[in-house]
């Protein structure tokens, strides 16, 4: 099994393709490293290390194989600074050696040091010599480094340990540093390596004497010599030892640390790709840096298809150097414009960058590119195939979309499966899809796809622009096929019942500095009333703030924006409004520019189009300003009752500074010139005029003006009269609908009479009775004929039209006659039965019944001219037969003369078929240009034209009379057929020779006969010469049967004047009158033979065959037959056979041989003797052939005859797919295989188990299954468990889990007898890591579902009340079981304990508002475990839920009720409660309010209100409340018009009028006490202040008496505020109740008090009285 192309260089890098020698090696190593204590052994000596025992601590390093390095070490000082260089290198070895021997834990001699007193040239450090074994160096990978990557330092077990000497040797460096840092002398010692042997033996965990003297036991001998050193010199060398041990043990720690995978690592793009835009022709190179190990393999892809430089030679250059690759794509073109897409790819993973390549197009320049030789240039369907360039396809679509019917605002696919053949690799279609015979480019709106097999076409949002016939057409090289359906878009349901549907197709018809004049239809539903008019809205690009154009509805569908920002870009939108309201906003129009035309050609156009202009010469230049002359060619482009555009020329002497305009207008008859544009004079050569006076007429004239001055007036215009100077079509006349499908009818209608500009028309449907009518196209269609679908069959419909222009729709037509909805009965039936005979004399027209169109003529106007048609056109297309071609000539033997027919033309009946003239449909014009086409000595054939006007209906026949002419006297007329002849062309039999005949036509419809054409000139019967073929010979049949036979012949004696192209064939019942005869095929056809099938079992059969060559059929020949159509018992049919080693046969039986018979093969009925493809057995009364090598060459018909029989004979047909299915079957039968019904898959478990699993169709008991993991087998064990179920066929393998080293190929191969079968599962890069990644999540899925967890996670809801509701769906709970809220990290207390009945836990928070806003969080825990759910309701989810708390209010709100108040009047309505987000708009009459002090709006509780004070009749209409809850608008209405507003008006003045009472009216402010207590004699003085206005009347009151003013009491009044009361000395006779009455004519108030005099003596007797009196009680 191959590798993956990025492992295949780099096999070492992972486990799992290693070669077998590595892993051997790796795993002896392994476990040798496990059971080696050497280095244990080694650090113990290091730390026991003392100066006396240096010689014994150095043999025990010797063998532990690191113990070379401390020796040469401590000899390294006495060899003295002479030869530090020498030491350096001596020292740097050893530490290699002993690193490398602790690593590998081996004690091989082979670790020992050379001899390093030899060896002091030097070399470089790629060169030095390798201390690895030489098998240990077989089994590294030849020609390889391991990369260094700067500060990662890694461990790859068995793989990379050159790796590990780099690190060992950095410590050896270090120490090797400090060691020599001594100026000490130091003294060589010479070793030599004697022997070398490998003893290694087993290590245990005994003490360190033991294990010395294990090691001493080696065959090493060593010759040493030692000098003594000093003890300055060994303490130092103490020193630099534990130095070094303490850089070997953090090197050791450090190494223990490192990730075996850290030195492979994914890549990662240095450099990515940065986009291009060029122009065509040109180059581009895409650069990018990659780095990642190991080196990862880069792949360029072109809209997510790799590129294939052998696919397009020369076209793309792809290079990959050092790290660098680049991606070249030569001489751009258009095509070439895509998303490039660079992946680099290793065993780590797969990173991708993206970069995207524009190719721009010179504007108006020749596309040569497609038109160029060779391969690089031309189109993808145009590119070279194993066939050549013009190869052959068939192209079949499967699965098509039907007619469909969708709704504004929906969505909608077309699709259907494309199946080429023959199907090329790399070779894809051109895929386009067409909308009404436009092409339809991908937008916002619609997007197209190919996956290859598939093409749809999706519509993100429908509308009814969108509306059509849609085909798909598919090229393969110079062929293509395409298929057609309508789609059909129904309105949006409108926002107010009653309202209109929204207009469409808006677009930007012309743009200039100050306007734009935009454009749309007229939709279809108006919503029950006319539509008054259109609001137009802009918006500027870039912002989505629209804003209405107009103010007042426009009913002319054209309207010029103005008031527009030069320079910047605008979209439209446009609405319809009747009396009930406002549609939904049409689609908006594409973006147009205020610019200047001119301009806007200057900034499209790269490079900067050259100056078209005349530079014209005067003889005067000078150098001050020019005034400019006058405009020249003034002219009213358009006028509506709206506006008037007018246009205009910039005039010859302008100057050479910019010019602008001036419009002027007066009445017409006077010459009172107003100027239109006073402030803001015209850039541009066009200006629309507004607020003109609908009726009036005016005179238009325009100046033009620059620095120098105003110039002179341009002529005025003629007199132009305010209104719409388009017209409103008629309506449309004559609506025939006609029968199509069970779901369809066909309508026609006769169009708009001097209609102008028409847009279309609409066409709507009504079932008889309901009275409803529906439109059955929504956007208006063109033409007269219309295919209204998705009816109810068996229903009966009546339709009607209006047409539609700019100016507005038509008065709808007369209703149609009721039709019921059912298919259409053809002229034909199954092509799988004979059709049935038609009643038509010649029987060789085409049919014209069924949803088909009438056939057109069959001869051209153009050759009916003449007698002798230089090229007669080809027989017509018959749509019931769907074989081959019909005769253009209805050739009939003339019955017996009958008396000239009653034909009854006035009373619109025909003899044939009476029928009553439909209303608003006549009988056709008589038929023209009668012409003799051909002549023999006893007939002749007619041809004429067809009718100029049919009458309102399709001509259904056509009937001829004729009459001779003796001496110029001519005779009575007679009929030449009886029946009526559907074609142009007609064959008059039973003449007389050299006779002279005059012909008239009368052509037929539905309403009748018309009225016969003019008398034709005179014909003379007589012999032409004979420029048309003979008669075929030879007519003979074989393989009969019950529904089919095969007719043969030879070609005529006489080909005619050119040779034969083709052969007609003829068949009618052998009873059957001559009139009956029947065409088989359309289309002549070029063999000798001809299958007819269709035949009726038992019936009796004639046949005629006719030759055609360029002058025209020939006569027929003899008949063939009478033969019935009946199967003969014992008929046996050729049978093909495959056989186990592939061969293909073709096997025939014959039970009724005579002894003189033979077999005789045949293929396209031509004998096959001594053909080399194919082998003849024979034997007895069997037959066979064999193919040899069965291919294309052998497609054909292979037919058997039996000699000396009655006929018996049976065929076989191999045809394109016929051959790929035996090819096929052969290739079963040489290598068979066992079915599969399902490939390998990979599904995750519950727990986080893997099954690999897959499906065979059936399994033997014998069956056997190989398991293979990266190429090589696995069987059962801990990690895979197998299992086999041969009833089911279904083989599975399950892993617990997996690991990083899992990732690779899967395959299970299938061994079942001589059958097999395998399937293969990729698990590489990103792949492996998802894969992993959810077993992973479904193990710890498991692990969490073991104790409480979440089944739902939080998540929110708005309540009816518009509280906000947190909740959860909790599992596997108990009562321990705790929950608590979180918010923002904090807890929250809840009031009530969870119920976890139903598993549901809440939170409800009530009045949510901004500071509700947070993380929450939900933790359940108990003894099991615990789980968490969060829910952030911040940023977008915040604004997300408080949308939907505002819908919510919103939905809550009450109607708008009326109150009236003081003030004025007041539109109120309650909600729930109300959040500031919730936005509120009033409306009046569909215009925003402007709120002033008198119109208000508020807030107030939970009352949303709108006061308007003091209002007036201006104020009645219909109010609108509109609540915006952030993506949709909620609205609620009342009309305050009518008898709502009078009475609250009424209300209004009533309150108004109390309220002036209640606060002009007389009332007392205060100053009065309750209640007056005072001594007698003393005196009493109050004041009150009183108010009023007009100042009131005072009286003072006492014990409800008027008191009057005298000495004792004195009143006063002053200043009509204040009033006095004074008592002058107090008596008890003053004691009582007293008043004060204020009144003026709003009313009057009234204010009590008491007063009570006391006298001092009195109240002390009363106190001792009443004490006294309490004393005696108490006693």
């Amino acid at each position: 099994m191959a590798l993956p192309f990025y492992q295949r260089s780099h096999q070492h890098y992972d486990l799992s393709y290693r070669n077998k020698d590595l892993r051997s090696t790796v795993s002896h190593y392994q476990q040798d490293k496990q059971r080696s204590a050497i280095y244990t052994q080694g650090s113990t000596a290091y730390s026991t290390r003392s100066s006396a025992a240096h010689r014994q601590e150095s043999e025990a390093f010797s063998q532990a194989s690191a113990s070379s390095y401390q020796h040469q070490a401590s000899q390294a000082y006495s060899l003295g600074t002479a030869q530090s260089s020498l030491s350096s290198e001596v020292s740097r070895k050893a530490a290699s050696a002993y690193d490398y021997g602790y690593s590998r834990g081996l004690t091989d001699s082979s670790l020992l040091l050379d001899d390093y007193s030899s060896k002091l040239s030097t070399k470089t450090k790629r060169a030095k010599h390798s201390l690895l074994s030489g098998e240990e160096k077989e089994n590294l990978p030849s020609d390889y480094m391991v990369p260094v990557f700067s500060g990662r330092q890694v461990h790859v077990s068995g793989v990379t340990d050159t790796e590990e000497e780099r690190i060992k040797e950095a410590a050896a460096y270090i120490a090797q540093r400090n060691l020599l840092a001594s100026e000490e002398g130091i003294i060589s010692s010479k070793q030599s390596k004697v022997s070398k042997q490998s003893t290694a033996s087993k290590q245990s965990q005994a003490s360190k004497r033991s294990v010395e003297s294990k090691q001493a036991t080696s065959t090493f001998q060593q010759e040493e010599t030692f000098e003594k050193k000093s003890r300055k010199v060994a303490i130092r060398e103490k020193a630099e030892h534990l130095s070094l041990r303490k850089t070997l043990e953090e090197t050791e720690a450090f190494h223990a640390k490192l990730n075996e995978d850290h030195l492979l690592h994914a890549p990662e793009f240095i450099i990515k790709p940065r986009s291009h835009t060029v122009w065509e022709k040109e180059n581009v190179k895409l650069h990018c840096s990659i780095a990642g190990w190991p080196e990862p393999r880069v792949t360029w892809y072109k809209n997510q298809v790799p590129i294939n430089v052998h696919a397009n030679p020369g076209k793309y250059i792809i290079e990959s150097r050092y790290g660098m690759h680049s991606l070249e794509i030569n001489a751009c073109d258009f095509e070439d414009t895509a998303q490039y897409r660079a992946s680099a790819m290793n065993v780590k993973g797969e990173l991708s960058a993206y970069a995207s390549v524009v190719v721009k197009r010179y504007k108006g320049e020749f596309d040569e590119t497609h038109f160029r030789a060779g391969v690089s240039t031309m189109p993808l369907s145009f590119a070279v195939t194993p066939y050549g360039y013009a190869s052959k396809f068939e192209i079949h679509f499967d699965d098509k979309f039907d007619v469909s019917f969708g709704r504004e605002g929906e969505t909608m696919s077309l699709g259907c499966r494309v199946v080429i053949t023959p199907e090329i690799k790399h070779f894809q279609p051109e895929i386009q899809w067409y909308r009404n015979g436009e092409p339809v480019s991908p937008s916002k709106w619609v997007q197209t796809n190919w996956s290859g097999e598939r093409a749809t076409l999706t519509f993100s949002h429908l509308n009814k622009e969108d509306e059509g016939l849609y085909t798909i057409r598919v090229r393969m090289g110079d062929y293509y096929e395409q298929y057609s359906a309508y789609v059909f878009v129904r309105d949006a349901d409108a926002e107010i019942e009653g309202a209109p549907a929204a207009p469409l197709d808006v677009v930007g018809l012309e743009a200039n500095k100050d306007y734009i004049i935009i454009s749309w239809k007229q939709p279809a539903v108006d919503g029950g009333s006319p539509i008054l008019g259109y609001f137009i809205d802009k918006c500027e690009v870039g912002t989505d703030s629209w804003s209405q154009c107009n103010d007042t509805p426009v009913k002319f569908a054209r309207f010029p924006v103005t008031g527009l920002i030069e320079g910047r870009s605008y979209i439209f939108r446009v609405r319809a409004v009747n009396k009930t309201g406002i549609s939904l906003p049409s689609r908006v129009s594409e973006p147009v520019a205020a610019l200047d035309p001119a301009e806007k050609a200057r900034l499209k156009s790269r490079p900067s189009a050259p100056w078209t202009g005349q530079i014209i010469v005067t003889e005067e230049e000078p150098s001050e300003g020019i005034v400019p002359g006058p405009p020249r060619d003034l002219s009213v482009t358009e006028a509506t009752r709206s506006y008037v555009v007018l246009s205009w020329k910039p005039p010859g002497q302008r100057g050479h500074e910019g010019i602008m305009y001036f419009v002027e207008k007066c009445e017409a008859g006077t010459e009172n010139w107003q100027r239109v544009n006073t402030e803001l004079p015209v850039k541009s050569p066009r200006f629309a005029l507004f607020d003109l006076a609908e009726g009036k007429s005016y005179c238009f004239r325009v100046r033009c003006s620059n620095s120098a001055g105003v110039g002179e007036p341009s002529e005025a215009t003629e007199v132009t009269v305010v209104g719409d100077k388009l017209d409103i079509p008629k309506a449309p006349g004559k609506i025939i609908p006609s029968r199509n499908t069970d779901t369809s009818v066909v309508v026609t209608w006769e169009e708009s009479k001097d209609a102008k500009e028409l847009v279309g028309y609409y066409i709507e449907s009504s079932v008889v009775g309901s009275g409803k009518w529906e439109p059955c196209n929504n956007n208006p269609v063109k033409g007269s004929r219309f295919t209204c679908h998705g009816l109810v069959t068996g229903q009966s419909y009546i339709f009607r039209v209006r047409a539609v222009n700019a100016a507005g729709l038509s008065e709808y037509s007369q209703d149609s006659e009721a039709i019921e909805v059912k298919a259409a009965i053809g002229g034909g039936v199954s092509p799988d039965v004979w059709p049935a005979l038609s009643d038509a004399p010649g029987g060789l027209t085409a049919s014209r019944g069924g949803m088909h169109e009438a056939s057109p003529p069959t001869f051209q106007k153009d050759a009916l001219l003449g007698s002798k048609p230089n090229k007669p056109s080809l027989p017509s297309s018959s749509p019931n037969l769907g074989q081959t071609e019909v005769s253009k000539v209805s050739e009939t033997v003339q019955e017996e003369l009958t008396p000239p027919p009653q034909k009854a033309a006035p009373k619109g009946k025909s003899k044939s078929d009476p029928l009553k003239k439909k209303k608003d449909v006549a009988a056709p014009s008589p038929p023209y240009g009668i012409t003799c086409l051909e002549s023999c000595r006893d007939s002749m054939v007619l041809g004429w034209k067809q009718p100029d006007n049919t009458g309102g209906a399709e001509i259904t026949g056509y009937y001829v009379n004729y009459r001779e002419v003796i001496g110029g006297v001519p005779g009575k007329w007679r009929e030449a057929n009886i029946k009526a002849v559907s074609d142009e062309a007609y064959k008059i039999s039973d003449l007389k020779e050299n006779m002279v005949y005059q012909f008239q036509v009368a052509a037929m419809n539905i309403a009748g006969l018309g009225v016969p054409s003019a008398v034709s000139e005179c014909f003379k019967c007589e012999e032409w010469t004979i420029a048309v073929p003979g008669p075929p010979q030879g007519l003979k049949y074989s393989e009969v049967r019950k529904d089919s036979l095969v007719l043969h012949w030879k070609p005529p004696v006489h080909s005619g004047r050119t040779p034969v192209t083709g052969y007609f064939v003829d068949m009618k019942e052998a009873s059957a009158k001559d009139d009956q005869w029947r065409g088989l095929n359309k289309a002549a056809i070029k063999n000798i033979y001809l299958k007819v099938r269709g035949l009726k079992e038992g019936a009796s059969y004639v046949f005629r065959v006719r030759a055609i060559n360029q002058a025209g059929v020939g006569k027929p020949s003899d008949l063939a037959g009478p033969v019935v159509a009946e199967t003969h018992p014992g008929t046996k049919e050729v049978v093909v056979h495959v056989d186990d080693d592939g061969v293909v046969s073709l096997n025939f039986e014959c039970d009724q041989m005579s002894p003189k018979s033979e077999f005789i093969w045949s293929k396209d009925y031509v004998s096959t003797e001594d053909s080399p493809r194919l082998e003849v057995e024979s034997k007895g009364n069997k037959t066979k052939i064999t193919f040899k090598d069965l291919g294309m060459d052998d497609v054909g018909i292979y037919s058997c005859d039996v000699t000396d029989t009655d006929g018996i004979a049976s065929s076989y047909l191999i045809d394109e797919e016929e051959l790929k299915r035996l090819l096929a079957l052969s290739q079963e039968h040489k290598f068979p295989v066992v079915p599969v019904k399902s490939e390998l898959a990979v599904e995750i478990l519950e727990k986080g188990q893997v099954r690999f699993w897959m499906q065979a169709e059936k399994l033997s008991g014998n069956a056997k299954v190989n398991y293979i993991f990266n190429e090589r087998e696995i069987f059962e064990g801990p990690k895979y468990k197998m299992h086999i179920d041969r009833n089911t066929g279904i083989i599975e393998m399950f892993m617990e889990k997996l690991q990083d080293d899992d990732e690779g190929t899967y395959t299970f191969e299938l061994h079942d007898g001589k059958a097999t079968n395998h399937s293969t599962l990729v698990l590489i890069g990103d792949v492996y890591k998802k894969l992993q990644k959810e077993a992973e999540f479904q193990r710890q899925e498991w692990i969490r579902k073991q104790g409480p967890h979440f089944v739902e996670y939080l998540s929110w809801e708005v309540t009816g009340d518009c509280n906000v509701l947190l909740k959860c769906k909790v599992a596997n709970i108990k009562k321990e079981t705790h929950i608590v809220w979180y918010k923002d990290e904090r807890e929250i207390s809840v009031d009530e304990k969870h119920d976890f009945k139903d598993g549901i836990c809440t939170l409800l928070i009530t009045e949510f508002s901004k500071k509700d806003a947070g993380i929450y969080e939900v933790i359940l825990k108990d003894d099991r475990g615990k789980d968490k759910s969060r829910l952030k309701l911040v940023d977008e989810a915040f604004k997300d839920l408080i949308t939907e708390i505002c819908k919510k209010i919103a939905l809550s709100a009450t109607d708008l009720k009326i109150q009236s108040t003081a003030e004025g009047i007041r539109l109120y309505s309650f909600v729930t409660y109300y959040l500031d987000d919730l936005k509120v708009n009033w409306s009046h009459n569909g215009t925003a309010i402007r709120y002033s002090d008198r119109v208000k709006s508020g807030v107030t509780g939970e009352q949303i209100w709108l006061q308007i004070n003091e209002p007036t009749p201006n104020d009645k209409g219909k109010y609108v409340m509109e609540l915006f809850d952030g993506k949709t608008g909620h609205q609620k209405t009342v009309d305050l018009s009518g008898q709502a507003y009078d009475e609250a008006f009424a209300e209004f003045q009533r309150l108004k009028q109390a309220a002036i009472a209640e606060k002009n009216r007389a009332r007392v402010l205060g100053g009065l006490p309750d209640v007056v207590t005072i001594q007698e004699g003393k005196a009493l003085n109050l004041t009150c202040n009183v108010w009023g206005d007009p100042s009131p009347e005072v009286s003072w009151l006492k014990n409800e008496k008027l008191l009057a003013s005298d000495d004792h009491c004195n009143l006063k009044f002053e200043a009509g505020k204040t009033a006095y009361f004074t008592i002058n000395g107090v008596t008890t006779s003053d004691s009582g109740k007293y008043g004060l009455v204020v009144k003026n004519k709003y009313g009057s108030e009234t204010s009590d008090f008491t007063v009570s005099v006391f006298i001092p003596e009195e109240e002390a007797r009363q106190a001792a009285l009443e004490a006294q009196k309490g004393g005696k009680k108490a006693k």
